[in-house]
C-alpha cells in the first residue's frame, strides 16, 4: 500500500480512474445572463427523500463564479452518443453552446437534449472540498428518457452492455453450435442486409461480384487488377476478365496501365453515380438491421467487428489501413 506521505499524484489518478463512472455536463446562468456549462463525472446522488445531488468543481475553473453567485443549476447525464457533446464541454475557452437550441428551465438554466436523464436543482450548500467546491442541490423536477449512458473509465469512454441480456440470450440459445457459431451469425446478418441490395442488383442486372468490385473501387479508385482481386478474395470472390470486360461494356469501367504496366481500374461517372446508389441501398439495410439495437449496442458491435477485421491477415489489414486512409 502506498503511505499517505508518499502519495503520486499521477498513480493516485489513475487508481481513482478505475472506478467507472456516468458523464455529466453541468449548466447554469452567470450574472450576465450568459450561458454556462461543463463537463464533470464528480456527479453523486445524496438523498431521496428530500431529492438531493452534488457534483464538485476545481477551485480553477472559470466557471467558478457563475454555480458561486447562481441559485439554480441542472445536471445532464449524457447518453451514449453524446460523447462529441461532452468533449466540447471540457474544453475551455470556446462556445460550448454554438449551434445549441437549448431548452430553458429553472432560473433561465440551459437545458441540454438527448440526454439520458436531466435534473433541475435549486443550490442548497456549497462545501470546501481540498481543491474543488462541492456543490449540493435539491432536485425540483427531472426527466428520464432511459437511454444508454455516456460511460468514463480508466481515462477513455466506454459502452455499456447489458450482461443480463446477454445471458438470457445464451439461456434461451437450443445449444447448436451451428447457431451459436460466429460464422453463422455474420453469415446470417450479412444476408439481411443483402436482401435489398441483392433485389437491386437483379433489377440492374448485376452479379453479387459485379457489386463487390464497384464497391472496392468506391472505397479507392485506381486499383491494380491484382490488388482488387486480393481484396475480393476476403468474400470468397475473385476477378475474372469475364467480370472486368462486362462492368467495361456497360460504361461503368475504365483501366489503363500503371508506371509499371499492370492494368488498373477505375470508375467512371456512371460507375461512379451507380456505387453510390448502391450504397444507399447498403446503408438502408444496415440501418434496419440496427433497429433492432440500441445507439450503444450499435456503436460496441462496430468496435468489435473493425478489431476482428483489423486483426483477421494481413489483407484486411490492408483493406482497412487503406479505407480510413482514403475516407
Amino acid at each position: 500500500m502506498t503511505t499517505p506521505t508518499a502519495f503520486d499524484s499521477i498513480n493516485f489518478r489513475n487508481a481513482l480512474g478505475a472506478f467507472a463512472t456516468g458523464v455529466t455536463i453541468v449548466t447554469t446562468r452567470d450574472d450576465a445572463g450568459n450561458d454556462v456549462g461543463l463537463t464533470a463525472n464528480s456527479f453523486n446522488s445524496v438523498s431521496l427523500d428530500p431529492p438531493m445531488v452534488l457534483w464538485s468543481l476545481a477551485k480553477t475553473s472559470k466557471a467558478l463564479d457563475a454555480f458561486m453567485n447562481g441559485d439554480s443549476f441542472a445536471v445532464h447525464i449524457l447518453s451514449a452518443g453524446q460523447q462529441e457533446l461532452s468533449g466540447r464541454f471540457a474544453r475551455s475557452g470556446s462556445d460550448k453552446f454554438a449551434g445549441l437550441e437549448p431548452r430553458r428551465g429553472r432560473g433561465n438554466v440551459p437545458l441540454l437534449d438527448g440526454c439520458t436523464a436531466c435534473f433541475e436543482c435549486k443550490t442548497t450548500f456549497r462545501y470546501e472540498g481540498g481543491d474543488h467546491v462541492i456543490f449540493v442541490g435539491e432536485v425540483l423536477s427531472f426527466d428520464n428518457q432511459m437511454l444508454p449512458p455516456l460511460v468514463f473509465h480508466s481515462g477513455a469512454y466506454k459502452l455499456v452492455m447489458d450482461k443480463q441480456a446477454a445471458r438470457k440470450e445464451e439461456a434461451e440459445n437450443d445449444g447448436s453450435f451451428s447457431k451459436n457459431f460466429l460464422g453463422y451469425l455474420l453469415g446470417s446478418a450479412y444476408q439481411k442486409i443483402f436482401t435489398g441490395i441483392r433485389a437491386e442488383l437483379v433489377e440492374l442486372g448485376l452479379s453479387e461480384e459485379d457489386y463487390l468490385i464497384l464497391s472496392i473501387l468506391g472505397i479507392g479508385d485506381n486499383r491494380c487488377i491484382s490488388e482488387v482481386d486480393s481484396l475480393l478474395k476476403l468474400s470468397g470472390h475473385s476477378v475474372t476478365t469475364e467480370t472486368v470486360n462486362n462492368l467495361s461494356a456497360r460504361g461503368l469501367l475504365q483501366s489503363a496501365p500503371d508506371a509499371e504496366g499492370a492494368v488498373c481500374l477505375q470508375l467512371t461517372e456512371e460507375g461512379r453515380q451507380l456505387q453510390i446508389r448502391l450504397m444507399a441501398v447498403a446503408k438502408a439495410g444496415e440501418v434496419d438491421l440496427e433497429g433492432e439495437l440500441d445507439e450503444s449496442e450499435v456503436l460496441l458491435l462496430k468496435s468489435l467487428l473493425k478489431r476482428l477485421v483489423r486483426g483477421s491477415d494481413a489483407t484486411a489489414r490492408l483493406l482497412w489501413r487503406d479505407t480510413a486512409k482514403r475516407a
